[in-house]
């Protein structure tokens, strides 16, 4: 089906300014101390990372959180042998993840900083501390593939999350954002259709089911 398992089957998703309006409600109704944490997770190359980007840039102490920086390093993917398929849920470190959404909750009490990583997709590594998120932040946007899956130990990341946003995208234009970003990162023009139409599309597969769970669609710009 695809296509954001068809908007979520049938759902119609919402554009950017109506989302940051229903974000901007529950900041205003939030009695909690933590900050809010809003899921935006979607297929590869449905522009989850710049519809998180432009989502912060509307709400007030907002910053985003890519789920990429907790790719397991290239040598362990190596170990493990699932260097082949980079992106796969069990070549994330999963368990770190989910402890850093649960220390996120408890962010604005503790008067400390959390440091999380980021990603050098130049290289494809993770970047310990590359991202400080601060107490003062009142919104966090987490942005990833699997923040639905039902499986693998990413069962625990739904619960934690605040609001959670499907991001949606045709599939002809998803598959040709995919391969462009793969040739501006070095890939052949042929490597990164393989790659698109390969691996990335055998992990839209697992995504596209889970968007039924969002809480919100959005149409992906």
């Amino acid at each position: 089906m695809s296509g954001g398992a068809s908007a979520a089957a049938g759902r119609a998703p919402v554009d950017l300014a109506t989302l940051a309006g229903i974000v901007e409600g529950m900041l205003a109704a939030r009695s909690a101390s933590g900050p809010l944490l809003v899921g935006l997770v979607g297929e590869p190359g449905a522009g989850k990372s710049t519809a998180a980007a432009e989502l912060a840039d509307r709400l007030p102490a907002a910053r985003v959180l890519p789920m990429d920086g907790f790719h397991l390093p290239q040598a362990e993917l190596v170990r493990l042998g699932r260097r082949d398929r980079m992106g796969a849920p069990d070549t994330f470190d999963v368990e770190g993840f989910v402890a850093l959404l649960v220390a996120l909750r408890d962010l604005r009490d503790s008067g400390v900083a959390v440091h999380a990583p980021g990603f050098d997709r130049r290289v494809e590594e993770p970047v310990p501390g590359a991202l400080a998120l601060t107490p003062e932040l009142r919104c966090i946007v987490v942005e990833g593939n699997y923040l639905l899956l039902d499986g693998g130990g990413w069962q625990r990341v739904a619960p934690l999350l605040d609001l959670t946003v499907g991001v949606v995208l045709d599939e002809a234009t998803r598959h040709e954002r995919l391969i462009a970003r793969h040739i501006a990162f070095g890939k052949s023009p042929e490597a990164a259709r393989a790659w698109a139409l390969g691996p990335d599309q055998a992990n839209a597969a697992l995504i596209a089911p889970t968007l039924s769970r969002a809480d919100v669609l959005l149409a992906a710009e």
